[in-house]
């Protein structure tokens, strides 16, 4: 059983578009280069990602924020799609603990609202905000590609990955791109044990050859499921390399299936998934088989909740 233990989104286009190394003197600035940072740290690790597609969303510049009466409600105004249709969302602040001032001044740019509490600046950007406070706007999310985050060059946080460049190329303008980098864990079910825990695998060398074995395992299936079988990102060497990979860990281990539990942890409101070959879900439970050198997926019903638990 594979499950998601962490999952952080990361605003890929604004990575993309950035040809200099941010101002770290100013709070986007700031902003900006921490982003890199967290990604730049994923080329060491091989976790996966997930290229993932909205409909445009931006702050309304030209738009009135509203204040609510005695209260820390702001209503700020929001443009949405290709059309650029007015819309808006409520968010109720916070005042942070080293805060100088009650009510903060709000400065917006397209992409962030940065907020001035005197004794500290806050910057978010307009994804941050859809993601952590409720909303009605139908902006699906959808996944166009799987990857790894591992990678000498580091490419990820630069926004050089050449397959990213191809995803926002074919969505264009009118679309947000977005990283999301999970984190798994690997709970195995066979007389032997978790190979993980024998002593063969100790070493650092050897558990970090065992992990990447099963990162191949669960991105073939996570490709194959949110991509389709002829996923159009990824070229023919390389799936004719993960073909044969997939096909020596499951004869190596015996591989018969393996169960792939995806469910995003501390995600808020863009918690659920889509693609092309998906519907919108905020958990999918896949059994995953390999079948002449090819990851087979099929979606498996969800267990029924407990009463008494939350579905």
């Amino acid at each position: 059983m594979v499950r998601v233990t962490d999952a952080k989104y990361h605003w890929y286009d604004l990575l993309a578009g950035f040809a200099e190394k941010p101002d770290i003197r100013d709070p986007i600035g700031r902003y900006m280069r921490r982003m890199q940072f967290e990604l730049d740290a994923t080329s060491e690790h091989n976790h996966l990602f997930f290229a993932v597609t909205r409909p445009r969303v931006r702050f309304d510049i030209a738009g009135a924020l509203q204040w609510g009466f005695f209260s820390l409600k702001l209503t700020l105004p929001l443009l949405l799609g290709a059309e650029q249709t007015k819309d808006s969302i409520t968010v109720e602040l916070k005042v942070p603990f080293a805060a100088t001032m009650k009510k903060p001044s709000v400065t917006l740019t397209e992409n962030f609202i940065s907020l001035n509490w005197g004794g500290l600046v806050e910057v978010f950007s307009v994804h941050d905000l859809l993601m952590t406070y409720a909303h009605t706007l139908k902006l699906p999310s959808k996944v166009a590609y799987v990857g790894r985050t591992r990678d000498p060059e580091g490419r990820l946080g630069k926004g050089r990955l050449p397959a990213m460049h191809k995803v926002r190329a074919q969505f264009g303008e009118h679309y947000d791109t977005l990283l999301l980098v999970i984190g798994t864990e690997v709970e195995v079910s066979c007389a032997e044990g978790d190979p993980a825990g024998h002593d063969v695998n100790q070493h650092p060398q050897a558990a970090d050859a065992l992990h990447a074995e099963r990162v191949d395992m669960i991105e073939a299936a996570l490709i194959r499921y949110f991509e389709g079988s002829a996923p159009r990102f990824h070229g023919t060497e390389e799936r004719q390399q993960r073909s044969e990979r997939i096909t020596a860990v499951q004869a190596a281990n015996h591989l018969v299936q393996y169960t792939i539990d995806l469910e995003l942890p501390d995600t808020g409101f863009y918690n659920y998934l889509s693609s092309e070959f998906v519907t919108s879900a905020k958990r999918h439970l896949l059994s995953c088989f390999v079948a002449d050198g090819k990851a087979q997926v099929a979606p498996m019903p969800l267990p029924t909740p407990l009463k008494g638990s939350k579905a």
